[in-house]
């Protein structure tokens, strides 16, 4: 099956569909997870949440990230199948980022060979600034500090653009082949874009039918910089992960319209938001764990959704439900024991305003 790509201003192409592995935490579960999908033809990985996208001609690339610490076991399953000759690096494109205890011009190397060790290469092909708010770290290890009423310390005095330098440092050392960011406003990505040397090729932000990102497209469209998106599907599973927290209602799955539009032309429901997306030329992330839901997502480009039922499915984005905020469930171990901690950034100086 051919799927498109979309091109980043580096000249490097962008899968338009990967695989989520966010709240994977079971190291069984992800690798059968990833081999299932570069099985399928799945070809994306990513860092601090981990994502698998796929595109024409066996191009594969993923998405990681380094809160939820999963990149090691990426960094396994990438090595199993290219040093057995599966598949080779250059049909692979990663992207991970940066976390937000990471920021600070002194952190940001340090970070970034970590990520490089741990997935075992040699450089990464798009790197996101994962948050807009600074944090800062406990000693010794990226877990965030945080104060004695267990509030994040927020870094204050890191701005966008001492990041953003640190890490043109490592595009030009060629780690990282194209930067971006991630939850960012479109304020702060066009005040980073001005000044920036190295001009931001993607940014990566909630994005589904209830909240389809209007005001930020223009922008992107006007800078030349891609979209990605991430709960394409609503994230139904985003409340177990938190089950006493202020989660929003709603269910892009369940919507009538999207259950008439997959009777209609024969498809599942996650296939019709996947299709409503990538139509509109964005990239999406759709986090799944099982086998056969893998292979079903990436079963989605083999039809196209008509003029009016586009029209029809961007009128939901009247509907204006946001499901995220910017709160960060961070696994670590101590002694081979797994705990949860659970953090806001709201209240941050540069909290994203507007749509993100």
């Amino acid at each position: 099956m051919k799927i498109p790509f979309v091109p980043l201003n580096t000249g490097a192409a962008l899968p338009i569909f990967g695989l989520g592995t966010w709240q994977v935490k079971d190291d069984k579960e992800l690798k059968t997870s990833l081999r299932t999908a570069l099985d399928a033809g799945y070809r994306l990985i990513g860092e601090l949440l981990t994502y698998l996208f796929f595109n024409s001609c066996c191009f594969q690339s993923l998405d990681t990230a380094h809160i939820y610490k999963n990149e090691h076991i990426i960094g396994e399953v990438l090595h199993e199948y290219i040093s057995t000759g599966r598949l080779k690096r250059e049909e692979i494109f990663i992207t991970s980022k940066l976390p937000l205890v990471a920021h600070a011009p002194e952190d940001v190397e340090k970070c970034v060979n970590e990520q490089l060790e741990a997935l075992k290469l040699d450089y990464i092909d798009l790197y996101l600034i994962h948050c807009p708010c600074p944090c800062k770290h406990q000693e010794g290890s990226w877990i965030p500090l945080s104060d004695d009423k267990g509030k994040l310390v927020f870094d204050e005095k890191t701005t966008h653009i001492d990041t953003w330098r640190e890490l043109e440092k490592l595009y030009y050392a060629g780690k990282l082949r194209a930067l971006g960011v991630s939850r960012f406003s479109a304020r702060q990505l066009e005040d980073l874009y001005d000044l920036a040397d190295v001009k931001p090729a993607n940014i990566q932000v909630e994005c589904h039918i209830y909240w389809q990102q209007e005001n930020l497209r223009r922008v992107c469209r006007k800078l030349g910089v891609t979209l990605t998106a991430f709960a394409p599907l609503g994230s139904p599973g985003r409340k177990s992960s938190r089950p006493d927290g202020n989660w929003p209602d709603g269910n892009p799955l369940l919507d009538p319209l999207v259950l008439q539009l997959a009777e209609k032309y024969q498809k599942s429901t996650a296939q019709v938001l996947i299709r409503f997306l990538t139509q509109n030329g964005i990239s999406v992330i759709s986090k799944s764990v099982n086998p056969l839901r893998i292979l079903e997502n990436i079963s989605s480009f083999d039809y196209e959704l008509n003029e009016e039922d586009m029209h029809e499915l961007e009128d939901k984005g009247k509907t204006r439900i946001k499901l995220f905020n910017l709160d960060l469930l961070v696994f670590f171990s101590i002694q081979k024991c797994i705990y949860l901690e659970i953090f806001s950034a709201i209240g941050h100086p540069l909290y994203p305003d507007g749509e993100n």
